[in-house]
């Protein structure tokens, strides 16, 4: 009796086992599922970000955001949404630089001239008459002395997702003809609100002030300011060409710029995400490239068929005025500006 007993109690425990097994390996199981399941989710996340910029859409940076767009959501399947505001619509350039600073999701263009605010070295290449032609300027970023500099603006927090968008050749627009620095004594030229840009136009001889580029068309018709510089598609943008009627091939600045973020807000985003932000905004890049240059060349004859008068300048003349420019800047690295023309001498050879 006590021997069937025992062998009655070895079997339930031998089931009471087996079952226990049973319902660890369904819960392990339920749970490698749930696991999967977070996985894909996570695989799926669409991260928003903003794109701002103060031209307007139909201009090339405008085009180019557009194709930037195109590119990054089609490459990501979807997992990247780019939302455009052009025109300044999430406030002036260094307002928006400000809240990238901060680790909102914004990528905004940035002026080389306004990250000088940050990393002071930057802002030579913004400079005026620094080289001959963009490809100049954009071999720098391709140097060890431009990854000194992102290196710099990552300890403020900002991260350039893209360094070279050809932003245009500067030209100036104003109330009367200018052909020579002469011409521009008494003149208040609206200028971007940055240390460059004033102390250059303050070096040439004109009475520099600062203006949101949205602001300028109402500012021309007001007296505020009695021209403005900047590349030919973004003077016909803001219709500035409506109230001036005098354009001065000055050439100032070859301009290009930078589009940047927070490194707070970017270190949220997934690697491989991020690598689909730099190819595709280089890809708009050569885009938008492209699209500046024949735009270039139709609004110059549409400004003369709206009357504009085009007159050629002296460019040496205005060249030896802003050499001063380069000693206005106590903050920048002794020597920069005979490093940078080292750096380019070095490509030519």
């Amino acid at each position: 009796m006590k021997k069937t007993m025992k062998v009655k109690l070895s079997f339930l425990v031998i089931l009471l086992l087996v079952f226990t097994v049973a319902c660890s390996s369904k819960t392990d199981e339920s749970n490698t599922e749930s696991g999967d399941a977070e996985a894909k989710s996570d695989k799926g996340k669409t991260y928003t970000v903003n794109i701002a910029f103060g031209n307007q859409p139909d201009e090339p940076i405008g085009k180019l955001a557009s194709k930037w767009k195109e590119l990054a959501e089609e490459k990501s399947e979807g997992r990247l949404k780019l939302k455009l505001y052009p025109s300044s619509q999430l406030g002036a350039e260094k307002d928006v630089v400000e809240q990238a600073v901060t680790g909102n999701n914004v990528i905004v263009m940035a002026g080389y001239d306004f990250l000088m605010d940050y990393v002071p070295d930057a802002g030579i290449l913004t400079a005026p008459y620094l080289v001959e032609d963009f490809d100049e300027l954009q071999y720098l970023t391709k140097t060890d002395w431009f990854e000194g500099i992102r290196d710099d603006l990552r300890k403020q927090n900002i991260e350039i997702i893209n360094p070279t968008t050809v932003y245009g050749e500067r030209h100036l627009l104003t109330n009367k003809k200018v052909t020579s620095p002469e011409d521009l004594k008494g003149l208040k030229i609206r200028v971007p609100d940055n240390q460059m840009s004033i102390k250059t136009f303050n070096a040439m001889g004109a009475s520099a002030t600062p203006y949101p580029l949205g602001e300028l068309y109402t500012a021309l018709q007001q007296g505020l300011v009695n021209g403005a510089e900047n590349p030919l598609p973004v003077l016909q943008g803001v219709k500035a060409h409506e109230v001036s009627k005098h354009l001065s091939l000055t050439g100032h600045q070859k301009f290009i710029t930078s589009w940047i973020t927070g490194t707070e807000f970017i270190e949220t985003i997934p690697d491989d995400l991020v690598q689909i932000l730099r190819e595709t905004g280089n890809e708009a890049n050569k885009y938008a490239r492209g699209v500046l240059e024949d735009e270039s060349a139709t609004v110059l004859e549409e400004f003369k068929a709206a009357g504009v008068k085009v007159h050629e300048v002296d460019t040496e003349a205005f060249k030896e005025k802003v050499q001063s420019v380069y000693n206005e800047f106590p903050k920048w690295t002794p020597g920069l500006y005979d490093e940078i023309q080292k750096l380019l001498n070095k490509r030519n050879d």
